[in-house]
């Protein structure tokens, strides 16, 4: 499996693992690396296919998108780290500690919860774009990922995560829809045993505080943050105040 990805920073240090949301890629993530890279190793890349990753064969699973990672991990010659994910990125975090529990250092969950969406809600995404294309996503993509008055002031950033979704693979995309519909970790995410930091934007639809109050009530004492003016992806919204957080986390 041939996956895009940037590796940054002193390769003494410890490492900070990217993982980016549905219909996003790697460079979701680029203000929050360039601000860690400095005193961290920080990975990031394309998951399966997503932009520069491959889709491979057959249905994406979650198992998939684990392999994928800890592979790419193995690869870099990284033992243990540090995972942060936003969304779905999140979601394969979750699965990924509780699958290799003695692989990561702490995990930075963002934007998610331990179950995100409903089987219908999925499969009507599956269906449309399946059916049409990525336009009438793309169409109301800001709504669900900005904050109120974030589109007037950052047009272009707005139009141009717009585009970097249309430009995802269908079926890379379906695929990754059938991981959100079939995956509900509430029921086990209480495994997990590393410190662990949830953050909510304060205007997500997606996923919103409760569903992130949720996920750190269930892991056992995990830190809950909500940022302000945010919604579904605070990595592009409020760098700075990630950066913030993650340095006193990760400290």
């Amino acid at each position: 499996m041939v996956l895009r990805y940037i590796d940054q920073g002193p390769r003494d240090a410890r490492t900070v693992f990217f993982l980016h949301p549905l219909g996003a890629d790697l460079h979701l993530w680029d203000a929050v690396s360039t601000g860690l890279a400095a005193t961290h190793r920080v990975i990031r890349y394309d998951l399966r296919g997503h932009a520069g990753s491959e889709v491979g064969s057959g249905p994406i699973t979650m198992d998939d998108h684990v392999s994928d990672l800890v592979a790419l991990l193995d690869r870099l010659g990284v033992r243990d780290a540090t995972l942060a994910g936003v969304s779905v990125g999140g979601l394969i975090a979750q699965a990924a500690a509780l699958a290799h529990p003695k692989r990561f250092r702490r995990l930075v969950l963002c934007a998610t919860g331990a179950r995100i969406g409903s089987v219908e809600s999925w499969s009507e995404r599956i269906r449309v774009v399946t059916e049409s294309g990525f336009d009438a996503v793309a169409a109301t993509s800001p709504s669900r990922w900005f904050a109120p008055g974030f589109v007037d002031r950052e047009p272009a950033t707005a139009r141009g995560w717009q585009s970097v979704l249309r430009c995802q693979p269908v079926r890379g995309d379906v695929g990754t829809c059938g991981v959100l519909r079939d995956t509900d970790l509430r029921s086990t995410v209480g495994q997990v045993r590393v410190p662990t930091l949830v953050v909510t934007g304060d205007h997500d639809p997606v996923t919103p505080p409760a569903l992130g109050r949720e996920l750190a009530a269930l892991i056992p004492g995990a830190e809950f943050v909500l940022i302000r003016n945010a919604a579904h992806l605070p990595p592009l919204e409020q760098p700075a105040e990630l950066i913030a957080l993650l340095t006193r986390f990760l400290a």
